[in-house]
């Protein structure tokens, strides 16, 4: 059988594994020792639709979209993943009441699992790969791909090379910057997305039960214009009952993220807010703009995340521990530094996110309270993003990538369903159904 080198075992490399296992003898190489990836280390939220996530409809008719969308929720759903949540009725009231305040509301069909089952289900996805064939590699590192004949014909490991006649790259957002020193040496054309740059919002639960009690919602997507840039800022990840977390974005960079749990539960409401930040010529990059903003606010908190009450920003002052006290919301991630995080952030973006969080306000009352907690950085590296053909080829035609790190998914689902489209490019080369059920 033809040899398969996927790099990260995250949801796109465990399901291009599990769409190529059987065909192909096939190799899994991820750095940590533990499946999952990012995904893994979030409170796995499970938004089962093409468009959300990533855009699936720009590799896939619309049709072929919905089918690997459905796919991967029927993995999921054989792993153990709840059957996902959607009482269209009561989501079409909170979509008019969005609409009435001037945002947006995305209904959608959603899951949950939590933070202490998640890893559960992503070992029992590895148990079903190596039973199908898939060897894994824990603990190393894929720090160099060697190429003759215009092809990719070793990954290196550790120093160990490993023969492949098709790679796929799936590092995550952590590995974007090994992506594109790849992308360099082997001069790969990329193209930069926008990047999401904000901060994670605390608040108690009472404030969003309404929403996600009420209509059903446990992660309320709200897509916002802000009336000073008509900057586009999204909500993302709401963590009900659950806690704000330190993420690593590799390289010594780091910033925060939210868990839920299904067995313990916080007094707060977490989520992510962001604002998309386009940028052009001469800085086209927005992975640098992004790790240069997370790199001067982890300075600025002395090397932990900056906690900043909203009713601080606002009065244009820092936070300190003394005036988080004074609050009724108590942060859940305690190891933190107490700032302003207007230090870090540029002014535009200051701006739109407490636009958003007054225009938010008009939905979920309290969010724009003097007692709201901010985090930062809260930044989504998924900027860079390789020219590809649409089954994730690159210009080396056994090379294919997938996930968030290569710039064309955002999220658990979307990662995983380009970790199939991969697969489906790979298995069209060989000749063989695109796509095995």
């Amino acid at each position: 059988m033809k040899k398969v080198v996927v790099v990260g075992a995250g949801p796109a490399g465990l399901f291009a594994a599990h769409q190529l296992s059987g065909d192909f003898d096939v190799t899994v190489v991820e750095q940590t020792e533990f499946v999952g990836g990012s995904g893994l280390r979030s409170d796995g939220k499970f938004n089962f639709h093409p468009r959300v996530g990533g855009d699936l409809l720009e590799f896939l008719s619309e049709g072929e979209a919905w089918t690997v969308v459905g796919m991967v929720e029927n993995v999921f759903r054989e792993l153990g993943v709840e059957e996902p949540k959607f009482d269209g009725v009561r989501l079409s009231e909170l979509e008019a009441k969005a609409m009435k305040v001037g945002m947006k509301f995305i209904a959608i069909r959603q899951s949950h699992v939590g933070s202490d089952v998640l890893p559960q289900i992503m070992e029992r996805f590895k148990r079903r790969l190596e039973a199908s064939g898939v060897k894994f590699v824990f603990g190393k590192k894929v720090e160099d791909l060697e190429a003759s004949g215009g092809k990719i014909r070793y990954a290196v490991a550790d120093g160990e090379r490993i023969e492949c006649d098709y790679v796929v790259l799936a590092p995550g957002r952590s590995g974007s910057e090994w992506l594109r020193k790849v992308a360099e040496k082997f001069r790969l054309k990329l193209k930069f997305n926008p990047i999401d740059i904000g901060v994670r919002v605390e608040v108690r639960n009472e404030v969003m039960d309404e929403i996600i009690k009420g209509y059903g919602c446990w992660d309320p997507k709200f897509h916002i214009r802000t009336p000073s840039y008509d900057d586009f800022v999204r909500t993302f990840c709401v963590c009900p009952a659950g806690f704000v977390v330190r993420e690593s974005y590799g390289d010594s960079l780091f910033g925060v993220n939210g868990h839920s749990l299904k067995n313990s539960q916080s007094e707060n409401t977490n989520f992510a807010l962001l604002v998309r930040i386009s940028l052009t010529k001469p800085l086209e990059n927005t992975t640098d703009y992004g790790r240069r903003i997370a790199q001067l606010a982890n300075t600025l908190g002395g090397g932990k995340p900056i906690i900043q009450r909203l009713g601080d920003l606002k009065k244009f002052r820092r936070s300190t521990w003394d005036r988080l006290r004074r609050s009724y919301v108590e942060p859940t991630l305690k190891d933190v530094t107490p700032g302003d995080i207007a230090m870090a952030y540029p002014n535009r973006i200051l701006k739109d996110l407490v636009e958003g969080l007054e225009m938010l306000d008009k939905v979920a009352p309290g969010i724009n309270s003097e007692s709201t907690l901010l985090y930062a950085p809260e930044i989504k590296f998924y900027a860079m993003r390789f020219v590809t053909d649409r089954r994730l080829r690159t210009a080396i035609p056994n090379l294919f990538v997938a996930g968030d790190g290569a710039g064309v998914s955002r999220g658990i689902v979307g990662a995983a369903s380009t970790g199939i489209i991969a697969a489906m490019g790979i298995r069209e080369a060989e000749g063989l159904p695109p796509l095995r059920v």
